[in-house]
């Protein structure tokens, strides 16, 4: 007998994507309840780079008290300062901007920091002293003597005090909120059921540091889990969970994982940028010639379910070297020499329709569902995509704690505009991908969610074309309203 040919596709890829196109059953109030405490589940690293952990609680009259630790390694192991925020928020009326957000507006009414080292402290001080006004400069005399456990007042809303701008710190994520619920399987064989995971997403930290003290967010960054209802195992979440600003959390030390970028990565969630784009995500990385492929699926509401455009990249990408600046991240470079596009909604269909001829594949051929090939008019001018076209960026490995390998590639600039240079290389990172494939052979076809479970030439089932447009164009703003 004939032995079938192996599937094209990985079942744990297939799986994710259906996962993903069910919308993760996940449910999200409007308006969230907030009230508990909610806590980071590993360290985060913020454009800068920055790495901190945070610890946040609500109560039930709109006060809040916000721990933020913050770190010289992005292992979240040797702490640097920590501050202790105290204020009011209000919650107001669902998003306008951001599908499933709610806006709120808040109070600070006090801001700590407390310094975990001498270098801390001078350099804090240095930094307050040079670019605060009058009423900051002597903050910190020179030469002072670091006191463990002491609590130097940055903020204060009484005595109308500020010397929080050098720290480039805002606490404007709190202008954004969205609580979601969903259920995690429990892990033992011999358990049935599930268990409650609560996520808490505030609003994202904008890239450029110069912009981060009068940005609004319209995308959020990465979540804070509930401290009662968060996914297990959780080894960070206990550890930042018991901490304050006096007994900051050292987490545990992290597998250190090569760069492997062979095989094929998805989203774990529907994910959401800046102004304002939901979207999943699916690479395939070929090492053995330094060849990638990348499918982004667009949508226009937060479950990713209904579908806006899509697009299908590849190109190859260059040896990775240890970053300088981002300790743990490596730096690659990405050539895009081959786009094709798919718009899934009639808004967009339109658009490309109206865009100038020769500028965006064969003027006015556009319909709902079919892909055009984008590559002979050296891109899509209407989306903003030039090829062929290099992207600086930066990549990490880690493994979670159920031993999973998770991809983090570099956040995309908040302004829209694209890392085409060395100095825009991101400092950040997007939310991970998990590896659901090891490394593939050559592949011709790839997937579209619309197929899933159609069957092949030779009766297996198969995942034809799903575009999702790559990372490097996750900066389109194809729907913007102004």
């Amino acid at each position: 007998a004939a032995v079938e040919p192996p599937l094209r596709w990985e079942p744990r890829c297939r799986q994710q994507l259906r996962h993903l196109q069910d919308g993760a059953r996940i449910a999200a109030r409007l308006p969230p309840r907030l009230e508990g405490r909610w806590v980071s589940t590993g360290c985060e690293v913020r454009p800068g780079p920055e790495f901190l952990t945070r610890s946040y609680l609500f109560y039930a009259n709109r006060l809040f008290k916000a721990y933020q630790f913050y770190y010289w390694d992005p292992s979240c192991r040797d702490p640097s300062y920590s501050l202790v925020i105290k204020g009011k928020l209000r919650l107001r009326q669902a998003s306008w901007i951001t599908r499933g957000a709610t806006e709120a507006d808040y109070h600070l009414h006090k801001v700590g920091i407390v310094f975990h080292s001498q270098k801390a402290m001078r350099e804090v001080a240095s930094w307050i002293n040079q670019t605060s006004g009058e009423g900051c400069s002597g903050f910190l005399p020179p030469g002072r003597t670091w006191a463990p456990g002491a609590l130097y007042e940055l903020l204060s809303a009484k005595t109308e005090r500020d010397c929080t701008a050098a720290l480039g710190f805002a606490m404007h994520e709190l202008s954004l909120v969205r609580v979601e619920q969903h259920y995690q399987p429990l892990l033992q064989p011999q358990q049935s059921g599930s268990r409650l995971v609560e996520e808490l997403y505030l609003g994202d930290i904008h890239t450029e540091w110069l912009e981060r003290l009068h940005y609004r967010p319209t995308g959020y960054q990465r979540p804070l889990q509930s401290a009662m209802h968060h996914v297990h195992p959780c080894p960070a979440c206990g550890i930042i969970y018991r901490a304050d600003e006096h007994h900051p959390p050292i987490l545990p030390i992290p597998a250190q994982l090569p760069m492997q970028l062979s095989g094929s990565w998805v989203s774990t969630h529907c994910e959401v940028r800046p102004a304002v784009l939901f979207l999943t995500r699916y690479f395939i990385f070929h090492g053995n010639n330094h060849t990638w492929e990348g499918h982004y699926y667009h949508y226009s509401d937060p479950l990713c379910k209904q579908p806006t455009f899509t697009i299908y990249a590849s190109g190859h990408y260059t040896q990775g070297v240890p970053s300088s600046k981002v300790r743990g991240g490596t730096e690659l470079a990405f050539k895009v020499t081959q786009a094709r596009v798919t718009p899934m909604d009639q808004v967009t269909v339109t658009m490309l329709n109206s865009s100038e001829p020769g500028s965006c594949g064969l003027a006015g051929s556009w319909s709902t569902g079919v892909e055009q090939d984008i590559t002979p008019t050296n891109g899509c001018l209407a989306l903003g995509i030039r090829l062929p076209h290099t992207e600086y960026e930066l990549f990490k490995t880690e493994q979670d704690a159920k031993e999973r390998s998770l991809l983090y590639i570099g956040e995309r600039p908040t302004d829209g505009s694209s890392p085409d240079r060395p100095d825009k290389r991101p400092t950040s990172y997007q939310a991970p991908l998990v590896q659901c494939a090891g490394a593939p052979e050559e592949f011709s076809n790839y997937v579209s969610l619309k197929y899933l479970g159609k069957k092949d030439a030779n009766g297996n089932e198969a995942l034809k074309p799903f575009p999702v447009a790559f990372l490097l164009f996750i900066a389109l703003l194809v729907l913007r309203w102004d």
